[in-house]
């Protein structure tokens, strides 16, 4: 069992390694494919950011030109304005048709470099296509036109940056064109005017690429954080799956090892009944005394093994049917003052022969409580048992029973033994635990009285406690509920007697 348990741990230990290993080599591969050098998935999620947007302002940007070319009328004749903005909605068609082909692309068909490579293209024809103003001049020269030139260029750069933010590329190659086109012609004008312009017409051009380039920034870490979110999500829902798959394991085995010990506590039980009773015979030489004293000794030691080792097993079989949940409370009024001073008398012997004084502390007008009769008699007999056991010759043991704090009652064992640690306190109450200190004082036992004890008392929604000092002994208390307490319940009403009228007929 121990061996395979470490096999277990040592695969759920490698499992996380595992998958940090997948999780690097997946990362590497993505970063190869990408056309930005993050990661495939989050060049799908940009492009399709950068679609999405196109294709958001398909009839805003088509206004957009229609507006300007109505403001550049006042300046230039009708068909140089025509011309170019006919050109400008054409490729912003062009644009538009592009993004709805990659909308309907499936994210397994999808290519990182071969669709950056197309909207970066496409872009570039629309920015041409911004920069054909170029042929304002050509109808009309003078400052008007030149100021017309670089508020053309700065609304169309400022438009395109936010569009196409999420490929700084495509904002680059969108805006270059018209940047030097427009430039160009402003130098060549010769004036002080046009010079002016010229730079603003560049540093707007530098300004608005450079928000486009943190935009793409933002929005690429909003993606990664999106994307660690997501992955967090699955890896606790996969530990979600794995931990409801072991409890599960771990209650089925729980479950098969309470039938197993149920089963074999029966099985053993049977003939450790025969050999008490054939032992008890010889022991008390019913059939005739025995010629060798020594085979009475043996017949006597063979006695005490088995009531001893029944013992055992009878405490195995009630911890394997409270852990399988049929330890059914058989409740009544009883009387925990009788219940104590029943087992104190039976105990009584038992502390003689160590010389250890049993003293009783009992609230004889402590009134009745709800409860299973035989199980609040195991939990006293395994507490004084426990008590006797670990207290040395000439020792003290302090049986009480009384009230406790808000009409609860309370059961306590105070002995001056050996004490346990602080730190074994938990190992003592687990199933089979025993501490180091106690199991060297005492004979050895199964270490189930105690667990015993406080499975019961949560039946009883009670509580048990454990309070215990090194040489100087240790406390045992059961709490039982005030809802248990017979007098703490609602009084019932009365009710109205039954009058019963003749009739006046009879």
């Amino acid at each position: 069992m121990s061996t395979g348990s470490s096999q277990e741990q040592v695969a759920v230990a490698r499992a996380p390694a595992s998958r940090t290993r997948q999780r690097a080599v997946s990362d590497a591969r993505q970063r190869l494919t990408s056309s930005s050098g993050t990661k495939a998935s989050y060049d799908f999620e940009l492009l399709s950011e950068y679609a999405n947007t196109r294709l958001s302002g398909i009839w805003s940007m088509p206004l957009l030109v229609g507006a300007l070319a109505a403001l550049a009328l006042l300046w230039v004749p009708l068909v140089p304005v025509l011309t170019w903005a006919l050109v400008v909605i054409f490729a912003h068609f062009a644009v538009i048709l592009t993004c709805k082909q990659f909308i309907s692309t499936s994210k397994i068909e999808f290519e990182a470099k071969r669709h950056t490579t197309t909207f970066v293209i496409v872009e570039f024809v629309y920015g041409l296509a911004w920069a054909s103003l170029a042929i304002f001049p050509m109808a009309q020269t003078g400052q008007d036109v030149l100021v017309l030139h670089w508020a053309i260029l700065m609304v169309g750069i400022a438009a395109n940056a936010i569009s196409s933010r999420a490929i700084p590329t495509a904002t680059s190659v969108n805006s270059l064109p018209a940047v030097i086109t427009v430039s160009f012609m402003l130098i060549i004008s010769n004036d002080m005017l046009s010079y002016a312009l010229a730079v603003l017409a560049v540093g707007g051009g530098i300004f608005f690429n450079y928000l486009s380039r943190t935009l793409h920034r933002s929005a690429l870490k909003t993606i990664e954080h999106r994307a660690e979110k997501d992955s967090l999500i699955f890896e606790l829902e996969e530990a979600k799956l794995m931990s409801d798959e072991a409890r599960r394991e771990a209650e089925q085995a729980n479950i098969a090892k309470s039938r197993f010990l149920a089963t074999m506590s029966h099985e053993l039980r049977t003939p450790l009944n025969a050999i008490i009773g054939f032992s008890e015979v010889m022991k008390s030489e019913l059939f005739g005394p025995m010629e060798n004293a020594q085979y009475k000794d043996y017949s006597t030691d063979i006695h005490a093994s088995g009531e001893h080792l029944l013992n055992l097993i009878n405490e195995l079989l009630d911890l394997s049917r409270i852990e399988a949940g049929k330890y059914d409370l058989n409740e009544e009024a009883i009387s925990l003052v009788d219940i104590g001073e029943d087992c104190r008398r039976m105990l009584e012997i038992r502390s003689r022969a160590k010389s250890i004084e049993l003293v009783g502390e009992f609230d004889l007008e402590m009134p009745k409580m709800w409860g299973d009769e035989r199980a609040i008699r195991q939990i006293c007999l395994n507490l004084l048992s426990n008590a006797i056991k670990f207290t040395p010759e000439s020792g003290r043991i302090i049986f009480k029973i009384g009230e406790g704090e808000g009409g609860t009652q309370i059961m306590s064992v105070r002995d001056n033994g050996p004490g346990i640690p602080e730190n074994e306190i938990a190992t003592v109450l687990s199933s089979f635990g025993q501490g180091s200190l106690a199991a060297k004082t005492a004979e050895q036992g199964a270490g189930l009285g105690l667990p015993i004890v406080q499975k019961i008392m949560d039946l009883h929604q009670g509580r048990f406690d454990l309070f215990s000092k090194l040489r100087f002994g240790t406390e045992a208390i059961a709490t039982f509920p005030k809802s248990r307490v017979l007098n703490a319940m609602a009084p019932v009403k009365k009710r109205r007697k039954l009058e019963i009228y003749k009739s006046s007929n009879g």
